[in-house]
């Protein structure tokens, strides 16, 4: 089945600016977007641009403080318990105004010093804590893992490890968010990693490894896992994030021919 594809707004179309970009997308003939931290953007004039394009916004992140200038992050850090509510709070009146469908919280790196067990057990109350708090304004709530080549330490790096924390967890507002090109850094089969996700997965990105270009680039089977996402009965989106080999525009012939 042809899913719905959505264009990163934080990888794609950066050729121009980030308001400029939701109509950018649908012109290029995407179903909608994601953006990774929008906050920069007032939720009223961002709303008014997804509006005038007709376009969904798929999902966003909830801010994530330091993690990508190389800190730890917030989810899993058992210091900073302040600054996630402070993070949930934005996120949440952010989200009330822009409507995502879903809201990523990233888990975040290890405290140096800190035990794995540790990081596991205060990322799990704060994934709660968001389901939780999401699930009032009717946004689901995802976790992903990161390869741990590109963020060395990440908390969760393989889809056994995220279904772990899923499984920890236990709540209905929370699902996966499966990265096809993180799991391939960390060697593992596209269709594995979603066999064994398989009715868990809330939303699905998408780039080829190991250069996080678009597809055709790199060594990743998307055809076996368009396939393995067919078989699981994945009803949800895939979302394009990836950076060009070149431009935007010359980087779009797969797109076609995925819908």
């Amino acid at each position: 089945m042809p899913w719905p594809i959505a264009a990163n707004l934080s990888m794609l179309f950066t050729e121009v600016p980030l308001t400029e970009r939701i109509e950018a997308a649908a012109s290029a003939g995407f179903d909608g977007v994601e953006i990774q931290f929008p906050y920069e953007l007032p939720a009223q004039e961002l709303k008014s641009r997804l509006e005038s394009a007709r376009m969904p916004l798929v999902l966003i992140n909830l801010p994530a403080a330091d993690l990508l200038q190389g800190g730890p992050g917030l989810a899993a850090a058992p210091g900073r318990a302040a600054e996630f509510e402070q993070a949930l709070e934005q996120g949440l009146a952010y989200a009330a105004q822009v409507r995502p469908q879903r809201i990523n919280v990233l888990p975040g790196r290890l405290v140096e010093g800190l035990s794995r067990e540790a990081a596991l057990e205060t990322l799990a109350e704060r994934l709660q804590r968001a389901a939780q708090a999401f699930a009032t304004i009717g946004v689901g709530v995802t976790c992903e893992a990161i390869n741990r080549h590109d963020m060395p330490g990440f908390v969760l790096s393989t889809s056994a490890e995220l279904l772990a924390m899923l499984e920890r967890v236990g709540h209905a507002n929370l699902s996966a968010q499966l990265d096809l090109y993180h799991m391939a850094r960390m060697d593992e089969v596209p269709a594995d990693s979603i066999e064994r996700l398989a009715g868990r997965i809330g939303h699905v990105q998408f780039a080829d490894s190991p250069g996080r270009a678009e597809p055709g680039t790199g060594v990743l089977d998307f055809a076996g896992a368009l396939a393995a996402l067919e078989r699981a009965g994945y009803q949800g989106w895939l979302a394009a994030e990836y950076r060009p080999a070149s431009s935007t525009a010359a980087s779009l012939d797969w797109l076609a021919r995925w819908q």
